[in-house]
């Protein structure tokens, strides 16, 4: 018996629930993800209507059911440094976790998230960098109070009708230093700021040498640009000074894969004539050669996403909570 074949025209909803032998109502769960034991479509009938789908070339219309449900199926990302491993694994983590319900990423890489999110519909807006300041409060209050469900990464903010996933990278950091000074006494920083009040990560390393009675020396001190080159070129700066460090604390993960790239460029062996680690925690800290030790929440990016998604699908529809996340060391072979 041949495989039917796509009617002439665009495939409407009706015609794949004839083609499956149930009701639209069906389909309509089932191509928009929120098929499952809360709807009463088992999953031989989920099965039975997405091949129908496939064989009549079906593709789900935005618009309508934007029209429909009051959903876009959009979730927006805004990622303020895409080449940074850690935003890399939230947008791989989260677009996994929207895949299955037909859902679509997008990612702004651009911190000036509120004027996007005024003209950008979007059932999810997640915020990675959100300054702790009364302006962008008040700018978060005007987007709740315009019906925008956001989830915002951020280690100060609490919940204001908005969700707030904080996991506190300053004792963290602390962690990673005191690590170090285990074995070395000469470790340099690479940070991507030094501001009072801003860099934690930095000083979780300031307060770490003081406490161990050994002074901060400025050369052993590079900050770099919020890219992957120039963390790198501030690792080589550190790395070929005469008296060079033997340790080296990077505030993120990709900072500190660029310092074993450079101590590799130069023939310097990891850990053995310099140890690094970073904070993070990310899948590329892990997978690298040699592992990097770092500081981070366990399962991050998964938990991450399913909050998100959580939101994303009407699941969760609870007043903005606060999702804490632990930090742990995790030490690898880069010490």
């Amino acid at each position: 018996m041949a495989a039917p074949t796509a009617r002439a025209g665009r495939a409407t909803l009706r015609m794949v629930a004839e083609e499956a032998g149930v009701s639209t109502a069906t389909v309509s769960y089932v191509v928009s993800g929120r098929a499952g034991r809360a709807s009463g479509v088992s999953t031989e009938t989920a099965r039975r209507v997405r091949e129908a789908a496939d064989r009549l070339g079906y593709r789900p219309n935005p618009a309508a059911r934007s029209m429909r449900t009051g959903k876009t199926g959009v979730v927006l990302l805004s990622l303020t440094m895409l080449s940074d491993p850690w935003s890399q694994a939230v947008a791989e983590a989260v677009n996994r976790a929207l895949s299955p319900h037909g859902m679509t990423t997008l990612i702004m890489a651009d911190s000036d998230w509120h004027p996007v999110l005024l003209s950008q519909p979007c059932d999810v807006a997640f915020l990675d960098a959100v300054p702790d300041s009364p302006k962008e409060q008040e700018r978060l209050a005007d987007l709740v109070d315009r019906g925008h469900r956001l989830v915002i990464f951020n280690e100060q903010l609490d919940p204001g009708g908005f969700d707030v996933i904080r996991s506190t990278a300053m004792p963290a950091s602390r962690l990673a230093v005191d690590h170090l000074l285990q074995r070395h006494s000469k470790i340099g920083c690479l940070t991507a700021s030094t501001r009072r009040g801003k860099a934690y990560r930095y000083h979780a390393y300031t307060s770490a040498l003081t406490a161990a009675g050994l002074p901060l020396r400025k050369d052993y001190v590079e900050v770099y640009p919020r890219d992957a080159v120039g963390a790198y070129a501030a690792a080589m700066r550190l790395l070929t000074l005469p008296d060079r460090p033997t340790a080296i604390f990077a505030t993120t993960d990709f900072a500190a894969i660029g310092a074993i790239h450079a101590a590799q460029r130069l023939r310097l062996r990891v850990p053995e004539d310099v140890a690094v680690a970073g904070v993070g925690n990310t899948l590329e800290s892990e997978q690298m050669d040699p592992a990097l030790t770092t500081v981070g929440p366990t399962d991050f990016f998964d938990r991450l996403a399913e909050i998100i998604r959580a939101r994303a699908v009407g699941e969760d529809a609870s007043p903005g909570r606060l999702h804490e996340f632990p930090w742990t060391l995790f030490a690898r072979d880069s010490t």
